[in-house]
């Protein structure tokens, strides 16, 4: 049969029948409408970009220079700070606590040679006190080594071994020392000669002729101090002399040593070289030599015997 209810409308149009009679609304769901809303509502806040207009360079930020900066002052404040601590202590240790000094002469050997290099503790000798009790202090003693401002000329240093305390009554006799009537036991002296100096091997003797090297104002003050033939060691002073007895310009020559000028005690020979330039160019190119080759050498010219030997 070929009536009209059986034929098909094209795609896209409508029958009579459909004409006439509204078609039942196809149902929509929520998720439909609001997909719907979102593909029909235009984007109003995204800027539009025209891809052939050239992009402008974005400016690099100064955070990271910043931050770069900040870290190098910090480094170079903590590096200056290190710096100006290490140079507070050591400056405190050498005013207070060490100070390092060099042999230059004879006059202790062999106790001390020539190119000795000394640690001289500065602490141990200090006046009776409250603060007995926290630091070590002792009293100078008699046989102790002591380094001292030279009383002639007090910007010299000078290293010598305490003979005489005060109150002591001193005077040689053929070159052996009494102290209080009692012969000194000396073995650490050197002697080189025979007792052929009247001065210097007999002291003190006032009827000697004044010898070389002899201070004059010591001479004057000497002769005053002298009873019965020993010298007395006034209060606040002391009487010192080399261990190279015969080659050693000390008490004997230009006086006591006075209390305030003693800076302290060797402790330690912290390295000992050989003299290999006895006589060094005075130019800045002849010192500057002579350093580099001590630099140079210096497992050659060091006298590992002695470094690092503590000093009695």
């Amino acid at each position: 049969m070929n009536s009209a209810d059986d034929q098909l409308a094209p795609t896209g149009t409508a029958s009579a029948a459909d004409e006439s009679v509204p078609a039942a609304a196809e149902p929509v769901s929520a998720e439909t409408v609001v997909e719907t809303a979102r593909i029909d509502q235009p984007v109003v806040d995204q800027p539009i970009v025209d891809a052939t207009v050239p992009k402008r360079p974005i400016a690099p930020s100064n955070d990271v220079h910043h931050d770069l900066v900040r870290t190098l002052g910090t480094d170079m404040v903590g590096s200056v700070q290190s710096l100006v601590g290490t140079v507070v202590i050591a400056v405190f240790v050498i005013t207070f606590i060490v100070q390092a000094f060099q042999i230059p002469s004879e006059s202790m050997m062999d106790t001390l040679l020539v190119g000795d290099y000394l640690l001289v503790n500065k602490l141990c000798y200090g006046e009776r006190g409250a603060d007995n009790y926290l630091v070590p202090y002792q009293k100078i003693a008699r046989g102790d080594i002591v380094v001292f401002h030279y009383p002639v000329d007090p910007k010299q240093h000078f290293v010598k071994r305490v003979i005489g305390i005060p109150g002591d009554k001193l005077r040689l006799v053929n070159k052996q020392v009494w102290i209080n009537g009692v012969p000194l036991k000396e073995p650490y002296v050197r002697f080189l000669f025979p007792p052929d100096n009247m001065f210097r091997d007999n002291f003190p003797r006032l009827d000697a002729p004044i010898t070389l090297g002899l201070e004059g104002k010591w001479w004057l003050e000497m002769r005053k101090l002298v009873e019965d033939g020993q010298l007395i060691v006034p209060e606040g002073h002391y009487f010192v002399m080399g261990d190279n007895r015969d080659d050693s310009e000390d008490s004997r020559y230009w006086g006591f040593v006075p209390r305030e000028n003693i800076i302290g005690r060797p402790l330690l020979i912290y390295w000992s070289v050989r003299t290999w330039d006895g006589d060094p160019a005075s130019s800045l190119s002849g010192r500057l030599y002579h350093i580099a080759y001590a630099v140079t050498h210096v497992f050659q010219i060091t006298r590992w015997n002695r470094t690092l030997r503590l000093v009695h």
